[in-house]
């Protein structure tokens, strides 16, 4: 494979889809005022963006190198799309939260309180220590929490596409 086609290019368009995607699902939701809350509907479509966007990417650059693609290109190419979106969403995030939405922080605490309160049957020591701790943790919590778990769903996503479409010109004789 000496003229293997170039997966920056690749990697950089479809992880700015999936990232301006992301991004489009987090307005609607913000605009509906929904932002506070998890409905099974708005992760799914996430995920089903992001198995779309990883798939289409490594597929083009299946296309690109003549219809070859290693194991490790396959990996290497869907979690490059990840990292790349993800590092948008977490702009974005940074952003909403800190300008758009200075609120946000004081906002999903008072929302989980009511969780705790409600679906665990917590004390209110209870609540004001998990409450406490979640101050001093949010933006840690937030932004490792996106970074983790897009980077897991996507290496899962990556490594099930790479495996399915692996074609090497070694395979052929």
């Amino acid at each position: 494979m000496e003229n293997q086609a170039n997966s920056k290019s690749i990697i950089l368009n479809y992880g700015l889809y999936l990232g301006i995607a992301s991004i489009f699902i987090a307005l609607i939701k913000y605009a509906t005022g929904m932002q506070y809350t998890q409905e099974w509907y708005s992760g799914l479509l996430g995920l089903l963006l992001m198995i779309a966007l990883i798939v289409l990417g490594i597929k083009k650059f299946k296309t690109d190198n003549n219809g070859f693609i290693s194991f490790g290109s396959g990996i290497k190419i869907g979690l490059g799309i990840t990292l790349i979106a993800t590092l948008i969403i977490m702009v974005y995030y940074a952003l909403f939260s800190l300008v758009i939405e200075p609120a946000f922080m004081e906002q999903t605490i008072e929302t989980q309180k009511t969780v705790w309160a409600d679906s665990y049957g917590m004390t209110d020591e209870q609540i004001e220590q998990s409450e406490e701790t979640t101050r001093k943790y949010f933006y840690l919590s937030l932004f490792g929490g996106i970074l983790i778990m897009n980077l897991f769903l996507g290496g899962i996503i990556s490594l099930i596409t790479g495996a399915v479409l692996k074609k090497t010109e070694e395979n052929q004789y």
